[in-house]
């Protein structure tokens, strides 16, 4: 995707204004969407932002929003050798990483969720979702995303637990699953637990759900620089050369490059 345009005004992909005619049944605009999604979800997390950002416009799309939509499937077209690479052996540890783009929705006010488990230096879950509540700061944001990574992190352990205890293999969800967050102070607000003062009296308290997750041993929330940190993939439209690193963090490779 192209890089937005910090100007609400300029964004190519913001709601219909009133003057624009939206799309009509002749283009397959709700039928692309679909087929994106489905990639998206399950083998091509490097258009999971994009996608989303183009699925909010699926009542009243516009030609702006077809062209975003052409833009993704050229892109695709010449990717079409790039996946996810599973190898056996090589650090089968799962981590996750979470991050949180603040007003990703200016037009809305709303901010992004977003996170990706690894397992084996491979991306196996990730989300990219516009959040539902209006965060107040990033660091509400960010209390929201790894509020959402914990409950992710959870079912993937378990997940995991029943895959190694079927096939004979030994467990190690008894070592607690790390999470890297770029914001020093949502880490420390997790770390310390819910207080009631200033900064967080408007902040529900079940968003501080993952300080008790790592009370018990289950999850262990570590710093990570915002330029390391892979979750940065589903925050927001991002240069080419950083999208490529990112895309290759995660564990996609191209044919070629096996070859």
């Amino acid at each position: 995707m192209v890089v937005r345009s910090l100007n609400v005004h300029d964004d190519p992909f913001r709601p219909r204004e009133d003057e624009e005619e939206i799309l009509g049944p002749e283009i397959p605009y709700l039928s692309a969407i679909g087929a994106l999604m489905y990639l998206a979800n399950n083998t091509r997390p490097d258009i999971a932002f994009s996608v989303n950002l183009l699925a909010r416009h699926s009542s009243s799309p516009t030609r702006r929003h077809w062209n975003g939509v052409k833009h993704v499937f050229r892109y695709l077209n010449g990717t079409i050798d790039l996946g996810l690479l599973y190898r056996n052996g090589v650090n089968a540890t799962l981590a996750g990483y979470a991050d949180a783009g603040y007003l990703s929705d200016p037009h809305k006010a709303k901010s992004q969720t977003e996170y990706v488990f690894t397992y084996g230096d491979t991306a196996i879950s990730w989300r990219s979702m516009k959040q539902t509540l209006t965060a107040t700061s990033s660091n509400h944001a960010e209390l929201i995303a790894l509020y959402e990574a914990g409950r992710e992190c959870v079912w993937l352990r378990l997940m995991v637990h029943h895959i190694q205890s079927e096939c004979g293999i030994p467990t190690i969800t008894s070592h607690p699953t790390p999470i890297y967050e770029d914001n020093t102070a949502c880490i420390a607000q997790v770390k310390g637990g819910y207080i009631k003062g200033d900064r967080t009296k408007h902040i529900s308290p079940k968003f501080f759900s993952t300080h008790d997750l790592e009370k018990d041993g289950k999850v262990e929330i570590k710093q990570i620089k915002s330029s390391e940190n892979p979750a940065d993939l589903f925050t927001k439209a991002l240069p080419p050369k950083r999208f490529e690193e990112l895309v290759h963090k995660i564990g996609m490779r191209r044919l070629r490059q096996l070859c």
